[in-house]
């Protein structure tokens, strides 16, 4: 037994989410949006959380690149280094669900085992796993930035779709195909399948 385990006891305070979640008049969830590069998880996942903020809900978006700003400013693109990343954002998404805000996620996350643990930091139901479907071509095609071509030109390691794999969801919540669907078709699908599962 290490000197934290015998050492650091966790506290619960009186204010717990369930009251939290009384106050705001609606559950505390996580919408864990995952998805290659380009496949439209940011935009949707702002989207989402405009949508659901002019209906009263609070929320909040932890979006992938603003993350590696200061959270995970520390960590690089390595597989290892990923898996931090989203133990990390698991980790806060987890603290945001007792603080009883519905959390947004906008991250790659290429690996399922790395999603998976993070579906097992909370209850029951309070995960939910979006995949935005989008093929290699369709999300090349919108890289305004020239990522994929500066990956297959060996000048970025570690791209995702690329030189680094990514593991498509087994069995996702909801699959939202942004190539076939325009962005307000997949906030309204998106809305019309979480907005059940986070009422009172």
């Amino acid at each position: 037994m290490s000197f934290l385990d015998k050492n650091i006891i966790y506290h619960q305070g009186f204010v717990n989410k369930f009251r939290r979640q009384e106050l705001n008049k609606h559950k505390s969830k996580i919408i864990w949006f995952t998805g290659l590069s380009g496949s439209g998880k940011s935009t949707l996942s702002h989207a989402v959380e405009e949508k659901l903020y002019n209906l009263g809900f609070r929320t909040f978006v932890l979006d992938g690149d603003n993350v590696r700003h200061g959270l995970s400013s520390d960590l690089t693109f390595s597989d290892t280094d990923r898996k931090e990343n989203i133990r990390r954002i698991g980790e806060t998404s987890k603290l945001m669900i007792e603080a009883g805000v519905i959390t947004l996620t906008a991250f790659i996350s290429p690996f399922r085992q790395d999603r998976n643990l993070v579906r097992q930091l909370v209850d029951q139901g309070d995960f939910i796993e979006i995949f935005c479907k989008a093929s290699i071509k369709t999300c090349e095609a919108r890289d305004v930035k020239g990522l994929y071509q500066k990956a297959r030109l060996g000048k970025i390691k570690d791209f995702t779709g690329i030189n680094s794999p990514y593991e498509e969801p087994d069995n996702p919540e909801l699959i939202i195909d942004t190539k076939k669907f325009s962005i307000n078709e997949s906030v309204e699908k998106i809305i019309d399948f979480i907005k059940p599962k986070i009422m009172l």
